[in-house]
């Protein structure tokens, strides 16, 4: 069988307008503290592709304003159509977040954490992924304000992902599950 790779005008993108009157995920993406501008920019390219609803940058995450190049080169302008806010006090997000009823999961290794595979999404929820630095993880002090933590098996000597893959493969596991949100 031949396969033959589509062209850009084929794949049927959204212009910017199209994607930001569309439907979006009920996902909120919280980066706590993510030092890599090109970890920033590459889970902006994510979260455009899984139409969620919001990114919110704290501490020392930098913004697609105060940034150089980096955060660009790998969103590939995804930093204009993914609302953004930024929150110096991450622990502040995660309890505004609460108070709006969000389902506030922190994506770390922790005792008692449900594997990624085992986490069943209930589509009446709107749900929140805390990422956290790509040394330290997700600061202790807001994992103990989520309501459970996320944990992606991993089988090999390493126990440690890119922030930016760990995102991605959260972010499309809850989009595949809550699919039909989209149309």
């Amino acid at each position: 069988m031949k396969m033959r790779k589509l062209e850009i005008d084929e794949l049927g993108r959204m212009s910017v307008e199209q994607y930001r009157s569309s439907n979006k995920l009920p996902l909120t993406v919280i980066l706590d503290d993510v030092r890599s501008l090109y970890n920033v920019g590459s889970i902006f390219r994510t979260s455009d592709s899984f139409r969620i609803e919001r990114i919110i940058l704290c501490g020392i995450t930098a913004t697609p304003e105060n940034s150089s190049v980096e955060i660009h080169k790998t969103a590939l302008g995804a930093e204009n159509t993914v609302e953004w806010v930024y929150e110096k006090n991450c622990i502040d997000a995660v309890k505004n977040l609460i108070d709006e009823c969000y389902t506030v999961i922190a994506v770390e290794q922790v005792e008692g954490s449900i594997k990624m595979d085992e986490f069943k999404v209930h589509s009446e929820k709107r749900y929140a992924i805390v990422l956290g630095n790509e040394v330290k993880g997700v600061n202790q002090n807001v994992v103990d304000l989520c309501h459970l933590s996320l944990e992606i098996p991993q089988y090999g000597t390493k126990h440690s992902l890119n922030v930016s893959v760990s995102a991605g493969i959260v972010i499309w596991e809850i989009a595949r599950q809550m699919k039909e949100r989209l149309a």
